[in-house]
């Protein structure tokens, strides 16, 4: 069999540069499908110096990001700074669909308001970890807006439903008599069809995407192109180490935290944590961090993540007032202050009404744990009443502090 052109400038030297890359590359992945066609992609890149074009899609669920989201966001400037394209998707049409993965029941749809809304926030997001100049923001809805209901038929005649049920969610929610929406089905279709539009050659997703990721090779290869590459990231743990990070788990660290918020709960997770943090969202060599002692290796990673998602001078004031308020037991100087009109108040009571607890109950949880102080005491008593003083520091937790100025006797 001939060689095609392509294929005749690919020299030793360009093969072993795409294995260079290619190891740059599977640093934080759990699963790349086919490798083999990457390497070749990554080879005829360099030969034709043609750069890859690499696809990942969010939909803007929510008006803000965590370090969580960002896993496939620094896997995407690797492409970046080896020279490839990247395609970040806003995925404005399919967020009012609601993506099924992982869920027990129907997601919500989301208004075509709150959508655009939440995707503003996006780019300016994304751009504190990209290159906005070789980054290509696009929206979903470009092409998917102008789909008539024929298309929508040609699309999904495509794929079967035995197929869609493979799928663990919907197999799941089907053998467990769980309702499935039809509209559903309709988020892998065109999630599918974002690949055929924008001809990606690779596409990034974290493990709980591998379903739709895959089905866009179907769809690239039904459309005659060459199937993209996928490309599948390991998943973030949140600050408790055990479930993946979300927000609605309270377990997330946001991007746009106030400084000294994230500094702290990063200084917080286990070691365990704090190595897929390294492994994840940083270049660092990981056998370095390793041989380093375990908190100053932490403090280097709450440093480097404030200043990257707020500033150098930000970063060093989170350190700083960390090291005085946990190092040296001191209280941080902005602590938020309330009057009370009266003499004295529950603690439990201004814990929940000040949202320094969920409820009075967990309140009470935590006041039995030990982990609450007034003016520097411990206090057990769940029936605690703060009195006979004109101004009480309380603190929760670790972090949580307020100062409450009572009215003059």
């Amino acid at each position: 069999m001939s060689s095609t052109p392509e294929e005749n400038l690919i020299t030793p030297k360009i093969k072993e540069a795409a294995a260079a890359q290619l190891e740059q590359i599977r640093r934080g992945t759990s699963e790349i499908i086919p490798v083999e066609e990457l390497q070749k992609k990554l080879e005829r890149s360099l030969a034709t110096n043609k750069p890859l074009r690499v696809k990942l899609g969010v939909d803007p669920s929510t008006s803000d990001l965590h370090l969580g989201h960002t896993v496939v966001l620094q896997k995407l400037k690797t492409f970046q700074e080896l020279g490839h394209q990247v395609l970040f998707l806003v995925g404005d049409f399919t967020a009012q669909i609601g993506d099924p993965t992982g869920k027990s029941e129907t997601r919500k749809q989301l208004s075509r308001e709150d959508v655009q809304r939440n995707a503003k926030t996006y780019a300016d997001q994304v751009l504190k970890i990209l290159n906005p100049s070789k980054t290509s923001i696009v929206f979903n809805s470009q092409w998917s807006d102008p789909l008539k209901i024929h298309d929508i038929i040609r699309l999904a005649s495509q794929i079967t439903v035995a197929r869609l049920l493979e799928r663990d969610d919907f197999s799941n929610r089907y053998k467990s008599q769980q309702p499935i929406a039809l509209h559903e089905f309709f988020y892998p279709i065109l999630q599918a069809f974002d690949s055929v539009q924008l001809r990606a050659d690779v596409e990034l997703g974290g493990t709980d995407q591998r379903f739709n990721v895959l089905l866009g090779r179907e769809y690239q290869k039904s459309a005659g192109q060459e199937p993209q590459v996928c490309l599948f990231m390991k998943i973030l743990e949140g600050t408790d180490g055990v479930q993946k990070m979300s927000k609605s788990l309270g377990n997330a660290i946001g991007i746009n935290e106030v400084p000294r918020e994230m500094f702290g709960k990063i200084m917080a997770v286990s070691d365990a944590v704090m190595n897929r943090f390294y492994e994840l969202l940083t270049e660092h060599d990981l056998e370095k961090i390793k041989a380093m002692h375990p908190k100053e290796a932490k403090v280097r990673l709450a440093f480097e993540l404030v200043e990257r998602f707020h500033s150098t001078e930000e970063a060093e004031s989170a350190a700083s007032e960390f090291d005085s308020v946990f190092s040296k037991k001191e209280m941080p100087s902005d602590i938020p202050t309330i009057g009370i009109p009266g003499t004295s108040m529950s603690l439990t009571k201004v814990m929940a009404e000040q949202s320094l607890a969920a409820s009075l109950s967990e309140a009470r949880r935590l006041i039995v744990q030990g982990g609450v102080a007034v003016n520097g005491v411990k206090v057990t008593d769940t029936n605690h009443l703060i009195e006979g003083v004109q101004e009480a520091i309380l603190r929760v937790g670790k972090r949580k502090y307020l100062r409450i100025l009572f009215a003059q006797k």
